[in-house]
């Protein structure tokens, strides 16, 4: 938790209020921005490599969620018993065990079950076959697909055409959706907390999640983890901050947004660390066993310990419903940013008339690709291959991509420039502690987890499986594929860059763009402000920008009243 929160306040906090203010200053998404400097345009293109990897696994895991939800709708949890046609004779069930009968335990057995428990390595849980035999049918290797999975491909499908009919109509559409989605698992978490806390050996699991081991203090790999927690649950580098930002106001204050969602959602995480192990204490209570050895990680906590530790529960239907119902919601609000960076990416870069009235095509078609290349990960296969995608290709690259990101604005663009930029849009220049860590801080911090990531380096197992060269291979693949686009974008910008040698190249191809600046004219002011009023003789292209970025109101040819705004 402490490496958690000095990269909270040093990284995640300044990198969170950097892609607000980048985006609402020009009102434009992960690729438009890089008007800024064009020869740095692939980072916008590895931000969109990295939201297609990202949105192509995420939405499995949330059709899983939904399978879950489904399938809890039942008097008995599937999983709360072995005597189930896919169980195995080491299936030890607590139950079972127990002999629980009315909802009570034979209190002569906790002796035999705490040692038949202390055996856990021989002991395999019905909640872990349930997930491993049933679920997944899971296969012997990466390369041996098997068959898919038809339940998880039609939850596939459901959790796909929830996305697309809450982004139907964009962000007019899912922010009404996410007031729901981002605030009902509040709801959910509380009832939750409630519930474990009152549960006996809860003290025990909070004490274990808030009691510091100091000895972690010294390991890299904690404090990358860290790191990478900060970027996976504030959502830096992926592009969806830049393009959410772009649909604010020009002078709305995005400083106090940054500060105050960044920490609303490490708060969150911490409260929701109290739920988790409140459950699990009341668990290991009930095992007789450590803390330690009942918590997992990965799909394993979500799809097994806990909905084994939701059977020992009065009711367990009722809570697996509103547990996996939270998931399914946190797995949506994600989903729903990921989609929209692309498709906005996608149409500010066509940027024509056609595109802007066809926006709903680009996202259903956005969608349907999402689902076709979902298709492999409901195989047999399909888990292995999850957690291939989930550990490498959007990994380290958030870090390069990041790290990259603060040097083009901060050196290439300017520091100056940059500040008097956000001093134009809100009226002020950002913080010193700010412009301290864009400047130093923040890349600095980047570049020694990047270093010592690599030094620390594990090749990725699932539970006893060892994933072979060539699967690892391709793991290493995806990585490089959203960061090489950086390198490969510069040099053909410096390519097409007017210039008679390569250093005068690299001047023109690393200066603003003529159009970069606020979108509308009417924010245009100062050093952006044009010397000579625009006339249609001039023969300047004037290009309708998003219709749901704009700000005046227009009438169309059909006579109704619609908003779109214009650029330069």
């Amino acid at each position: 938790m402490f490496p958690y929160f000095i990269m909270l306040i040093f990284c995640g906090i300044p990198l969170f209020f950097m892609e607000l203010s980048f985006g609402q200053f020009a009102s434009q998404g992960c690729l438009g921005v890089w008007r800024i400097s064009p020869m740095f345009k692939g980072v916008g293109y590895g931000m969109m490599v990295v939201s297609t990897y990202i949105g192509i696994y995420y939405n499995v895991v949330i059709c899983i969620a939904f399978y879950y939800f489904f399938s809890s709708m039942t008097p008995v949890l599937p999983w709360a018993y072995c005597n189930n046609p896919w169980n195995t004779p080491d299936c030890a069930g607590v139950l079972d065990a127990s002999n629980i009968t009315n909802g009570s335990r034979n209190p002569a057995l906790p002796g035999n079950l705490s040692h038949v428990l202390n055996h856990s390595l021989q002991r395999t849980s019905p909640s872990e076959e349930y997930w491993r035999l049933y679920v997944l049918k899971l296969s012997d290797d990466i390369g041996n697909f098997g068959e898919v999975r038809l339940p998880l491909l039609g939850c596939l499908g459901v959790s796909w055409v929830v996305v697309f009919l809450c982004l139907i109509r964009g962000v007019k559409s899912s922010g009404k959706v996410v007031y729901f989605t981002a605030t009902f698992p509040y709801v959910v978490l509380t009832i939750l907390f409630v519930r474990g806390v009152t549960l006996e050996g809860a003290f025990t699991g909070i004490m274990y999640y808030v009691t510091p081991q100091w000895d972690k203090i010294l390991e890299a790999k904690v404090w990358g983890d860290a790191a990478s927690q900060i970027f996976y649950s504030l959502g830096c580098a992926w592009g969806g901050l830049i393009t959410m930002a772009s649909y604010n106001k020009f002078h709305n204050n995005c400083y106090r947004d940054s500060v105050i969602i960044s920490i609303t959602n490490c708060a969150t995480s911490v409260y929701a660390g109290f739920v988790i192990f409140s459950i699990l204490g009341f668990m290991a209570n009930h095992l007789g066993v450590d803390v330690s050895r009942v918590a997992d990680h990965g799909p394993g906590l979500a799809f097994v310990a806990y909905p084994e530790a939701l059977t020992l529960l009065p009711i367990s239907p009722l809570w697996s419903l509103l547990f996996f119902f939270m998931l399914i919601l946190l797995g949506l609000g994600t989903q729903f940013c990921l989609l929209e960076t692309l498709v906005t990416a996608i149409v500010d870069e066509v940027g024509n008339e056609w595109i802007l009235q066809k926006k709903t095509y680009v996202t259903l078609g956005v969608a349907v690709a999402g689902f076709l290349l979902g298709i492999p990960l409901t195989s047999q296969a399909g888990i292995y291959w999850l957690l291939l995608m989930d550990n490498y290709a959007a990994s380290f690259s958030l870090v390069v991509i990041s790290c990259i990101m603060c040097v083009s604005i901060m050196y290439i663009y300017g520091h100056r420039n940059y500040f008097q930029d956000i001093q134009m849009m809100l009226g002020f220049p950002p913080p010193l502690f700010f412009q301290i860590c864009w400047r130093f801080v923040s890349p600095a911090i980047i570049f020694f987890i990047l270093i010592f990531t690599v030094i620390q380096y594990q090749p990725i197992t699932y539970n006893h499986y060892q994933y072979p060269g060539w699967a690892v291979a391709i793991g290493f693949l995806m990585a490089l594929s959203s960061v090489i686009c950086i390198p490969l974008y510069a040099l053909v910008q410096l390519c097409r860059t007017e210039g008679d040698t390569l250093l005068q190249r690299l001047k023109n191809a690393t200066k603003p763009s003529r159009d970069w600046g606020p979108a509308l004219l009417e924010h245009r002011t100062g050093r952006y402000a044009p010397t000579i009023p625009p006339s249609p003789e001039d023969g300047l292209e004037v290009q309708p920008l998003h219709p749901d970025k704009a700000q005046i109101p227009m009438v169309g040819s059909n006579g109704s009243s619609r908003l779109q705004d214009s650029r330069i």
